[in-house]
């Protein structure tokens, strides 16, 4: 049996609290409004034109930011899983996050409460939560195309590799046959099926979830890399492929956005794009000011944390608006599920707050802080090293462990603020922060997994720094 009966009552319960705190079923709009959610993989803000880049053409999304809402401070945490359950389920990875690669399965999702009312969902791209082909639905996903899943009996072709060329993706249960991948770029393949899902959907509400598999490491040519033309050449890894990686994603969101324009579903869609963590430590990026951005994947400097967040819908988001209002990653959950039902109250349930008023031009409820609980339970990579918590506002970043900066005019966090009297604001904003970390459960409360207080406190002091 797939679920046992005891995390089906946990579930159930689960489901329950939040309904019980979130749905107002009264009153819902008659038309609900279409929700697109990107989410690039390993992307920077430095990657964006719109953000200040002068590396990369991203034509599409600066399209997008300049004909929508642009918010200056999105915060995710440094790593994929760690990002992705948080953003799916509205919650500080100290409340449910396990292992790498887990969601856990009494957790509910924001594809969940979506399909429970009403909306057509599917998810394309990368998943990487763990399970078998029965997961994505017991999470809400109606129908998805994925890497990263496995769990079937049947073997994949024997070319099926990667995540790009002689791609390795699982579609509703059952592998891609070879004639299908042969020649094909896994990125083309989820946004082709992806429009397929916008086209039989057009008639209902639609809830699409498209985390990218672009523009994760390995740095290998593209379609519109003059390389691909030769198959011997398409798994070949070089850096400077990496821009190319970068304006190809652009182009899907292109696509999408064009499907949308043909349907005549753009006035009824809400379109959010974003990034799961920073840009690989691989990549430095230059700027139009002249300053060059260092990635900062799995660490919890600005270059891990601070990732783009667009949001589009014609004749609804504030036009050219660049908001300065701070958005993390538990925010997403409730600006789906009021964008899609007309939602209040659902702070109570959850650690976010919807940011759908500030796509429309209107004040909302903007945060104070960011919090930041990053615990990747990672045996590779050194990610583990960078383990910790910080809380921040747009100028300032606090440390559980007492560090503190003005990250705004010192983003790799080289000068730990000792004497901060004479920094006006500085004084007022760590008293704020030190109440949120205090507010928060303990690292030794919430059992930083599988680790020795002494490990807890070395990772607590390590820099961020590296």
């Amino acid at each position: 049996m797939y679920l046992s009966s005891g995390i089906r009552s946990i579930r159930a319960l689960a489901k329950f609290l939040l309904y019980f705190f979130v749905f107002s079923y009264a009153g819902l709009a008659a038309e609900r409004t279409n929700i697109v959610l990107i989410m690039a993989d390993d992307m920077g803000i430095e990657c964006l034109g719109s953000y200040g880049s002068a590396a990369y053409e991203t034509p599409n999304l600066d399209r997008l930011a300049e004909n929508g809402v642009r918010f200056e401070h999105c915060y995710s945490t440094p790593l994929c899983t760690p990002s992705r359950v948080q953003i799916m389920t509205g919650k500080y990875g100290f409340r449910n996050y396990v292992d790498f690669g887990t969601l856990p399965l009494d957790q509910v999702t924001f594809a969940n409460l979506l399909k429970d009312s009403g909306y057509a969902t599917c998810i394309v791209g990368k998943w990487q939560l763990g399970g078998d082909d029965k997961t994505p639905g017991h999470f809400g996903f109606d129908q998805y195309c994925v890497s990263h899943l496995g769990g079937l009996e049947e073997k994949p072709d024997e070319e099926a590799k990667g995540r790009f060329a002689h791609p390795l993706i699982q579609k509703d249960g059952r592998y891609l046959p070879g004639e299908r991948i042969r020649d094909a770029y896994g990125p083309d393949l989820f946004c082709d099926y992806l429009l397929e899902f916008i086209d039989a959907s057009q008639d209902r509400p639609f809830f699409a979830y498209y985390p990218m598999v672009l523009v994760h490491t390995p740095f290998v040519p593209t379609p519109d890399s003059l390389e691909w033309n030769d198959p011997l050449q398409r798994d070949v890894k070089d850096s400077r492929h990496f821009a190319e990686m970068v304006r190809y994603a652009d182009k899907l969101v292109g696509r999408i956005v064009e499907r949308l324009e043909k349907r005549g579903l753009l006035e009824e869609t809400l379109i959010l794009f974003t990034g799961d963590n920073g840009t690989h430590v691989s990549v430095s990026s230059e700027l139009q000011n002249g300053s060059t951005i260092h990635g900062g994947k799995g660490t919890m400097l600005d270059a891990g944390t601070r990732v783009p967040l667009i949001a589009s819908w014609k004749g609804v988001a504030a036009r050219g608006l660049v908001s300065q209002d701070l958005v993390d990653f538990t925010d997403f959950l409730p600006s789906l599920l009021e964008a899609g039902g007309g939602l209040d109250s659902i702070s109570e349930a959850l650690d976010g707050r919807s940011f759908l008023p500030q796509i429309r031009g209107e004040k909302g409820d903007p945060r104070q802080w960011v919090f930041c609980h990053y615990d990747p339970n990672v045996p590779f990579g050194g990610f583990q090293l960078h383990a910790g918590r910080w809380a921040r506002n747009q100028r300032f970043k606090l440390y559980e462990d007492g560090r503190f900066y003005d990250v705004a005019n010192d983003p790799r966090e080289q000068n730990d603020l000792q004497s901060f009297e004479r920094i006006q604001g500085a004084a007022s904003a760590r008293k704020m922060l030190r109440e949120v970390l205090a507010s928060m459960p303990s690292w030794v409360e919430v059992g930083a997994h599988h680790r020795s207080s002494e490990q807890n406190k070395k990772y607590l002091r390590s820099t961020s720094g590296n």
